[in-house]
Order: C-alpha cells, then sequence, then structure tokens
C-alpha cells in the first residue's frame, strides 16, 4: 500500500516526466501537418494537476486523487489530454474514500479508467493510448487474480502491459509501421506511468529539467491582457474563488450556497461536480463568501484578486506592451467573466487570428476562444467562455478535431445547457453560424446547423513540419501541403501553382461558391495576385470571396459550396 503523500508524489513525479520528454513523443506524430502536439498536450493537462498537487500535504489517496482528476478535467487540451484526464478519473473512483492505495483498489482505479476513456471516444482506434492503457489494466487485475496483494507489483505489471502494448501499436496501425514508430499517445502514458513508478518504487521525484515544461494557459509575460483592454465598471472589488470538498455528511445543496453568493455579489458561478463544489464570485465581502463555503465541506484552492488594482495594472502593462512587438494571436491571453444569462442561445466559437474572429463575431458569436492547431485550448478556457455568454443555451464550435473531445468536457461542469458542434474545420463553422435559426428550438437548431456543412468541401494549404511517408505519400519537411477534407491530396513548391490545383480538386458541376481566407504569412499582395489568378480561371463558373483571417499555420483555408 502507498498513502496519498506518495500517490500525491508520484503524480507530479509523472507529471514532470512528461515535460522533459514531451518533444520526443511529439516527434512521434506521423501526420506532417503542424499540430497541437500530443506530448505537449498531455504534458500541459498534466501539469495543470501537479501546480495544485504542490500545496496539498496529508491527504488520503482518495483525495489526492479527485483533486487531480478535477485539475485534469479542467486543463485538458486536445484528444491526448481529454483521455488521460478520462484516465486519471477512474483512479479518483477507484481510489474513492481510501486512505491508502491497495491493490484490489489500482486494479479498479486501471479499470474505471479504460472505461472512462473508451464510452469517450466515438469510434476507439486499437493501437493507440486507448490500447496501451486498457492493456496495462488486464495486467493489474491478472496480478490480482493471482493472488499479488502488493500495490507496488501491481503497479509494475500495469507498466509492464503498458509497454508491451506499445511496441505493439506499430502491428495494429499500418501507418505507424510504415513510419517506423510506436503511438505517441501510448507512449506519452508510458512516460507518465514510468515517473509515477520512480516515487513508488524508489522514492524518487524526477525533477522538472524542462523550460517548456512551465508553459500554461496563462500565457507569457508578453501576452496582451484583454482586461487591460476592456474600460467596464467595476462593480465589487474580489474576485473570490475557492473549491469545497463536499462533506458527505452534509445535506445542503449547491444551489444555496448559489442563492446566498447572489445576495452579496454578481458574477456568480457554482459548478457541483460529485465530489467538489467549484466556486467563483464577485464581492466586496470575500469572507462572508469563504464562511458560507466552509459550511458545504473543506475548501481548497482559494484565490482572491483585488480587481480594481489589477486593472490598473494591466492598463499599465498594455500600454508599455503596445511599444513592443504583440504577441502572436494563438499566444494571446483572454480574460472572461462570467455574466448571468439575457437571452436564449449564445455561441462560443474558437478560432484564430484576428481576422476570423472578426468574422465569426459578425456572424454572430459572443465569446472568441484564441486557439487552433498549434494551440489547443483547454475544457476550462472552453467552460469560462461559455459561463461568459449570456445565454441560456450556448453553442460551442470547436472548427478543429482535436478541440471537439475538451469541449465536450465542458458539457457537465457548466451551468448553461451546452451544445458541441462537431466542426472540424473553420468553414465548418461558418457555415453552421449561418444557418442558425432564432425563430427555432436548441435542438432543431443544432440538427439544421450540423447538417448545413455535411456536404461542405474544406481545403487547406499549410507546410510540412516533419519528413513523412504519410498515406502514400513521400514529403519533405518545408513543402507546401494541400488538404483536401482533412486528408494530403498533394505536395507542392509553388504557392500559386498549389492554390490552383487544390481548387481544382475540390469543384464540380454544382460548385457556385468559393472562399479563400489567408492567413498571416500571406501578404494582402500575394494573397489579391492568387485571388485574381482564380477569379481568371474560375470566375465564369464560381463567385469568388477573399477574406483575411489572419490565422497562423494555415497560408489559405478554402472553402467550396
Amino acid at each position: 500500500m502507498f498513502n496519498g503523500n506518495t500517490l500525491r508524489d508520484a503524480i507530479i513525479s509523472g507529471a514532470n516526466h512528461i515535460s522533459n520528454n514531451r518533444k520526443q513523443v511529439d516527434d512521434l506524430n506521423v501526420f506532417p501537418v503542424p499540430d497541437g502536439d500530443t506530448g505537449t498536450n498531455m504534458s500541459m493537462t498534466i501539469n495543470n494537476a501537479a501546480r495544485e498537487l504542490a500545496s496539498v500535504q496529508n491527504a488520503t489517496a482518495g483525495e489526492v486523487a479527485t483533486i487531480t482528476a478535477s485539475a485534469l478535467l479542467r486543463g485538458a487540451r486536445g484528444n491526448s489530454g481529454v483521455i488521460t484526464s478520462l484516465l486519471f478519473r477512474g483512479f479518483a473512483k477507484g481510489f474513492k474514500g481510501q486512505s491508502e492505495v491497495t491493490a484490489e483498489n489500482l486494479s479498479l482505479a486501471f479499470k474505471l479508467g479504460v472505461e472512462a476513456a473508451y464510452g469517450a471516444v466515438m469510434k476507439p482506434t486499437e493501437g493507440t493510448i486507448l490500447t496501451v492503457a486498457r492493456v496495462a489494466g488486464e495486467y493489474a487485475a491478472k496480478a490480482v487474480q493471482d493472488g499479488e496483494t502488493d500495490a507496488l507489483k501491481v503497479f509494475e505489471k500495469a507498466l509492464e502491459g503498458a509497454k508491451i502494448a506499445l511496441d505493439q501499436t506499430p502491428e495494429l496501425l499500418p501507418v505507424l509501421k510504415k513510419a517506423g514508430v510506436v503511438d505517441a499517445g501510448g507512449r506519452g502514458f508510458v512516460v507518465i506511468l514510468e515517473g509515477m513508478l520512480s516515487v513508488l518504487k524508489d522514492g524518487v521525484i524526477i525533477s522538472n529539467n524542462s523550460a517548456a515544461a512551465n508553459d500554461s494557459d496563462e500565457g507569457g509575460e508578453s501576452a496582451m491582457s484583454a482586461a487591460g483592454e476592456f474600460e467596464g465598471e467595476i462593480t465589487f472589488t474580489y474576485c473570490t474563488e475557492f473549491i469545497v470538498k463536499r462533506d458527505s455528511e452534509v445535506a445542503k445543496e449547491p444551489a444555496e450556497l448559489r442563492a446566498f453568493l447572489e445576495t452579496i455579489g454578481d458574477c456568480v458561478v457554482v459548478v457541483d461536480d460529485e465530489e467538489i463544489i467549484k466556486v467563483h464570485v464577485h464581492t466586496d465581502h470575500p469572507g462572508n463568501a469563504i464562511e458560507n463555503g466552509l459550511t458545504f465541506g473543506q475548501l481548497i484552492n482559494m484565490k482572491i484578486e483585488n480587481m480594481r488594482d489589477q486593472h490598473e495594472k494591466a492598463k499599465h502593462d498594455n500600454t508599455n506592451a503596445s511599444k513592443k512587438k504583440p504577441a502572436q494571436n494563438a499566444e494571446r491571453t483572454e480574460t472572461f467573466t462570467p455574466v448571468t444569462p439575457t437571452k436564449p442561445f449564445g455561441f462560443v466559437s474558437v478560432c484564430a487570428g484576428d481576422g476570423l474572429a472578426q468574422l465569426f463575431t459578425e456572424l454572430g458569436a459572443d465569446t472568441i476562444v484564441s486557439g487552433g492547431q498549434t494551440m489547443n485550448p483547454s475544457t476550462d478556457d472552453i467552460l469560462k467562455a461559455i459561463e461568459s455568454t449570456p445565454a441560456e443555451t450556448v453553442f460551442v464550435l470547436p472548427n478543429n478535431k482535436n478541440i471537439i473531445m475538451a469541449a465536450e468536457q465542458a458539457i457537465p461542469i457548466s451551468t448553461r445547457k451546452v451544445i458541441v458542434l462537431h466542426t472540424k474545420t473553420i468553414p465548418q463553422g461558418i457555415t453552421a453560424m449561418l444557418n442558425f435559426d432564432p425563430d427555432s428550438g436548441d435542438e432543431e437548431n443544432a440538427i439544421a446547423m450540423q447538417n448545413s456543412y455535411a456536404n461542405l468541401t474544406t481545403g487547406q494549404v499549410t507546410f510540412a513540419a516533419r519528413d513523412s511517408d504519410y498515406d502514400g505519400h513521400k514529403i519533405k519537411k518545408g513543402e507546401l501541403l494541400a488538404l483536401l477534407n482533412g486528408k494530403v491530396s498533394f505536395t507542392e513548391q509553388n504557392l500559386s501553382k498549389c492554390m490552383q490545383r487544390l481548387v481544382k480538386g475540390m469543384v464540380n458541376r454544382d460548385s457556385a461558391f468559393l472562399t479563400l481566407i489567408y492567413g498571416e504569412d500571406v501578404t494582402e499582395e500575394q494573397a489579391n495576385a492568387i485571388y485574381a489568378e482564380l477569379n481568371e480561371k474560375f470566375g465564369d463558373k464560381l463567385e469568388i470571396t477573399l477574406v483575411n483571417g489572419g490565422q497562423p499555420v494555415y497560408y489559405f483555408i478554402l472553402s467550396v459550396e
């Protein structure tokens, strides 16, 4: 058996180990397009838990697992990060109410985590992190069935199974075998388990040797704060946040806490997540909020900030920042303030680029979350955007396949009704917004909006981030990559030729409209020249529109209808 302090140190060690090795995990990605890489997403996800655990002392194993699962849920980024959070969610359920970890509840924890992860994926693919975790759980269960009573031995068996399954991933996924690599997510999970074992077996916390491991969703010093740009009246002085670890013997409901907080402040958010209550309120009396919260259970992660002081500092920082080179849009931070719903429907859109942000805003999006291919926002980023949208039902448009799962994790912990549309590209998000009908209900709109982009053809032009032999294409790093509906279509050296070939492959006899969205690495002159060339070649068949999206990574995003 091992106690809560040991489990805490093991998780911190696992987080440090994946941080130290995240580039090696990133490099296992076989898809040549620049993306929110697996190692980076897993590292940022679990480090959200490590930061919270750093101040936890003498908690039980069950309490440590619960804190970890809650932090991972909020910090989950990308599909690999979400799956990692779900696996640790199983640990929280398996260790619930336990002061120490036994062989039996460790085996149960793996089982519950694997069930949660498989259940969250619409079409589970073997040869991925799912397989690695499943086999790890099977080895743990077999050890217990064979009479093993030492939790350390069971953990070692789980890691042994994970490594064996990882080595087999190329046999299950031909694309891995052809590239000569194992699955990136599976490797990341093994790295985390190895970091944990260092503590469980030898009592050694692996140190964090990666400066990049300190990346967080708080952004760097050069990022401009939206708080400094917003000139609004601050009604209450103190932004007060805390988490209540619910006392099972207290019969009071979270609604009572919400009702009290609404009498002493505004921007109240009370989210009930089974074993915890997450609280946010703006008030002049933070002590009263804390005292009332204590009547529901123990408090952790308390934070009180003077918003008036913050606002003045932000204004000062932004004044100075304006004299420097601005941060890239995808790295800028947003400050979202929870609001009371004032209308039936609202929209949260994820995109990167000032032009795209303006476009979605003009189409009716209430809140924009900066993010996309190379920077996947966390579940907490999306949750905060939802809570700052003044609507009873909030539609979320991820506009990227690697953000959908993180968005869906916000559904059960939001105070609003949340509908996540499975928009995988920017054009799909735009089309969905155009097909919203304010006179229809939420479910009717969800179906209509999703159907609207079902037959939309999307093209993208980017660059190869790595040498690759992918899907029958020999690709060299730096070449132009043309993607058709998310799949590599061809490579090119010349941007103009690339665009003409891609458009030709996208149009058919029924096509009527072509939209070209150019990114931050394409000058207006270049964009206009390509627009003119395409208009000359296809203008008699298509109505062509050129938009300055300002997006990173993609030189052009195209849609044909």
